[in-house]
């Protein structure tokens, strides 16, 4: 049924994503579709490296340990933004474009306030690609 899984990972917060990975590993296990850990970073240092090259690296680290632990194939993508906070959205949609991914698999949080007035990043996925997209709370 699916052929490419895509999943949007902060790096800073991977502790908090376990049960979103959890069932992007299950679903790409059940349809024999390969992972896309998609990260966006700044070119600008940052807690997670001082360039894209070493938080390319970190993510590296993080796909194969998901690779292993889960027993998938699993890619990673970096993606480059001027102002990841703003860009996020533009840049995941892109992500799926590349990747050719036609599940996006994300973490997402308990709705509030806010979300009646900015969408979320799960719903600008769902209405600029084509994809379909499983938003995992927890």
């Amino acid at each position: 049924m699916y052929k490419k899984i895509m999943v949007p990972v902060d790096l800073a917060h991977a502790d908090k994503l376990a049960l979103a990975l959890d069932t992007a590993a299950n679903l790409s296990k059940l349809y024999h579709a390969p992972v896309t850990y998609v990260g966006v970073t700044a070119s600008t240092p940052g807690p997670l490296g001082h360039n894209p090259a070493e938080y390319d690296k970190k993510l590296a680290g993080f796909v194969a340990r998901q690779a292993e632990a889960h027993g998938i194939e699993a890619h990673g993508k970096t993606v480059v933004s001027h102002d990841p906070a703003v860009d996020l959205d533009d840049a995941l949609v892109k992500a799926v474009h590349e990747t050719e991914s036609d599940l996006v698999v994300m973490a997402t949080h308990i709705p509030n306030v806010a979300d009646h007035v900015w969408p979320s990043n799960g719903g600008r996925l769902a209405t600029h690609t084509d994809a379909s997209v499983f938003l995992v709370r927890g």
